[in-house]
């Protein structure tokens, strides 16, 4: 059997379209949960920046812009983490089982 056609039977493959639609879904809703809390970072200091300019208790310098700040690129690592986590589990014993499926 020949690369190309193994290509299309693959690309024809239902459970391939449903697997690039699944993980495509997935993607977007993980990039648009980073989107929403990076312009919402943003727009706070855009805003009303005094909000993180707030100390987190009295005596401290620490304001809550630093904790807040971390924590918008803490969940880009946690939101990567969960999408190789998906892809790596899912999406891989899914696509094994397309080429498995094909090469028969």
């Amino acid at each position: 059997m020949n690369n190309e056609n193994v290509y299309r039977q693959i690309y024809e493959n239902p459970r391939f379209k449903e697997l690039v639609g699944k993980r495509n879904r997935f993607a977007w809703t993980l990039s648009a949960i980073m989107l929403l809390a990076y312009l919402a970072f943003i727009l706070v200091i855009a805003f009303e920046p005094h909000l993180f300019g707030i100390p987190l208790h009295s005596g401290t310098v620490i304001t809550w812009g630093i904790p807040l700040g971390l924590g918008v690129i803490f969940l880009a690592f946690i939101l990567t983490g969960v999408y190789v986590h998906r892809a790596n589990g899912e999406f891989d014993r899914i696509n094994q089982e397309i080429l498995d499926e094909v090469q028969r």
